[in-house]
């Protein structure tokens, strides 16, 4: 028996609602938003296609008490990023959003593990670090891995070979800060830096970079065209989840709370094991001196939000 709240009904909520109602790991799904017809219907649509599969049972309501008893949930409300806003540009608002529905998710479900999907994710999720008495693994932004996954889309088209063959992880700030680690990427298991790609060429340095700027900049091209992203990050929500309710320990780019780097201790993205625990970061990753500024200077980034939002925060831990 498993129970995941995903809270808030919008165009992210409703993704991550049907990426997981597609996956027998759920028992039941309960969906919130303070949208009392919205949120009926989408339950109701979500219902159906669950019913021709056998899959979870699916609830809707504006009333909190429906996320009770959850093993995990999942926060998508607050406001989306309009075309040519940042992510910590939202902050000021999502913060109080989220910080009154965590508490009040928490008396629901004291034990559920919190996965904070809203942006600026690491800042809101670093936020509630700080507010609310919980183990630290508790608390998971969905931070990195969706961007992970659009590095290796790119690196995909340019060796001519399948998405799954390339191990590479993009670290820090799901935002403009983002951390590329291209020290310990691979292709099928050989160093990046060895492969040659479509071409027959190595990539140099100025290329990675191309490349890594397409990534940044993948997210804001889906909102110019549609105005919202939405099923990418559903897909990386629901694996975060099932790794979550089997307990696979399974190593994820996903945002927990990091001490130890030099700067402030904040929730943004490194290897983290994710079980029925929460997340954990992998201890002793680390990637080479230049990366590791750059991870500083991410959590400097999202700490500087933070400080802002929370006056009096520490700067720096250790």
């Amino acid at each position: 028996m498993s129970k995941v709240s995903v809270i808030g009904a919008g165009a992210v909520g409703t993704a991550v609602s049907y990426a997981l109602s597609n996956q027998a790991m759920v028992t039941d799904l309960a969906l919130y938003d303070i949208d009392a017809v919205k949120v009926a219907a989408e339950a109701a649509d979500l219902s159906h296609g669950a019913a021709l599969a056998g899959l979870p049972r699916v609830s809707g309501s504006d009333d909190l008490p429906t996320t009770a008893d959850s093993d995990v949930v999942v926060i998508t409300a607050g406001a989306n990023r309009s075309p040519g806003q940042s992510r910590l540009e939202l902050a000021a608002h999502n913060a109080q959003v989220v910080s009154s529905l965590a508490r009040s998710v928490l008396e629901l479900s004291p034990r559920a593990i919190l996965i904070v999907v809203t942006n600026p994710c690491d800042v809101l999720a670093t936020v509630l670090s700080r507010q609310l008495d919980v183990p630290p693994s508790q608390i998971i932004s969905s931070g990195t891995l969706l961007d992970s996954a659009r590095l290796r889309s790119a690196l995909a088209s340019r060796f001519a070979v399948s998405p799954a063959s390339i191990d590479v992880v993009v670290t820090g700030e799901h935002g403009d800060s983002q951390v590329p680690v291209w020290s310990t990427a691979t292709i099928g298991g050989v160093p990046m830096g060895e492969v040659r790609d479509a071409d027959g060429r190595l990539l140099s340095p100025t290329e990675l970079d191309e490349v890594a700027q397409q990534t940044k900049d993948a997210g804001r091209l889906v909102i110019e065209g549609k105005g919202v992203t939405n099923f990418g990050i559903g897909q990386a929500v629901a694996w975060i989840t099932r790794s979550i309710l089997r307990d696979e320990r399974v190593v994820l780019p996903v945002g927990t709370l990091v001490d130890g780097w030099g700067g402030p201790e904040v929730v943004m993205s490194v290897p983290s094991v994710v079980g029925k625990q929460g997340a954990v970061p992998v201890a002793g990753w680390r990637p080479n001196q230049l990366e590791t500024e750059r991870l500083q200077a991410s959590a400097q980034a999202i700490a500087g939000v933070v400080e802002d939002l929370i006056p009096g925060t520490p700067e720096a831990s250790g």
